[in-house]
């Protein structure tokens, strides 16, 4: 497979397991008081897997150690921790709480759109009728699943659509960051200064003590999505390095569908005539994006350096 195949595969692989991580994350935050909290704890876990995963690398592979980080690469991984692992998270969970559910869910889900606009102009990569066409339909599904009806727009909206830009402007830089740094290392940089600034946060909002009264089945929860959050993370950092940037968050879209068979699977309750549509429009628009990105694929990609 080349470069951008690789890529897509991964993206959809990153789509199953963020479907799986929305699924286990609907029961898990419910175990902990605070959602601030939950999150600082899980960030922490999936940085410390992708460093130990970085570390058998490195011991693997004696011989062929990863490259020294340059001042300009540490410069863009602290950006990247705190313009996509800290700063976003308390606005996104902040908003949460004063949003309403129709509006937070239908901002956040619009992270492909902004993506396309910035990788255009930032990346340049170029979207054909087709492609503008499919992400059309991706936003039609969104409406389809999740009706705007009841949206209003407040502070909690401001603070989710803040998020969300910043999570595209990630994106870009994430992208650009990989052309000489492997993702792996910027995924473990992304989480763990993350980490640094969200535990800054606890102890200024008074919530650090509350770790140490977590029970072991909290810290149970907190381990299983800290495991799953790094998986998302490294391989959507790595088709994110190999595939362009439009589809690969538009093929994350498909992790939708992914939770609601879940839910399916584990409730037996069965969504309506119409989020089903909408759920079938889903794959139907990323199928498209995967095949126009494959078919424009070079036969002999250029390596990407790394350094």
């Amino acid at each position: 497979m080349n470069r951008t195949t690789t890529g897509v595969v991964l993206a959809v692989g990153t789509a199953i397991i963020s479907g799986l991580a929305i699924f286990l994350n609907s029961f898990a935050v419910k175990q902990l008081s605070d959602a601030a909290v939950f999150t600082t704890l899980k960030n922490g876990i999936a940085a410390v897997a992708l460093l130990a995963v970085v570390g058998l690398l490195m011991a693997r592979r004696p011989r062929r150690p990863l490259p020294a980080l340059g001042r300009r690469s540490i410069v863009g991984l602290t950006v990247i921790g705190i313009v996509g692992g800290s700063v976003p998270f308390l606005l996104f969970f902040t908003g949460l709480a004063m949003a309403s559910a129709p509006s937070a869910a239908f901002i956040h889900k619009t992270l492909f759109i902004w993506v396309a606009l910035l990788a255009v102009p930032f990346l340049g990569e170029r979207l054909g009728w087709l492609q503008i066409g499919a992400m059309g339909a991706l936003v039609a599904s969104q409406l389809l699943i999740t009706p705007p009806n009841g949206v209003i727009w407040g502070v909690g909206e401001t603070m989710i659509a803040a998020a969300t830009l910043l999570w595209s402007v990630e994106v870009v830089l994430a992208k650009k960051l990989m052309a000489r740094v492997d993702p792996l290392v910027v995924g473990a940089g992304r989480l763990g200064i993350g980490l640094v600034l969200l535990l800054g946060y606890l102890g200024v909002t008074g919530k650090l003590g509350l770790i140490g009264l977590l029970t072991l089945e909290q810290w149970s929860w907190v381990l299983v999505t800290g495991v799953v959050l790094a998986g998302y993370v490294g391989t959507w950092l790595a088709a994110l390095q190999r595939a362009p940037a439009t589809v690969v968050t538009s093929v994350l879209v498909l992790g939708a569908p992914i939770t609601a068979l879940l839910d399916v699977v584990a409730r037996g309750t069965v969504p309506a005539a119409t989020p089903l549509i909408g759920h079938a429009l889903i794959v139907g628009a990323a199928a498209l994006l995967i095949v126009v990105a494959m078919r424009r694929a070079p036969a002999n990609p250029r390596p990407t350096a790394r350094a």
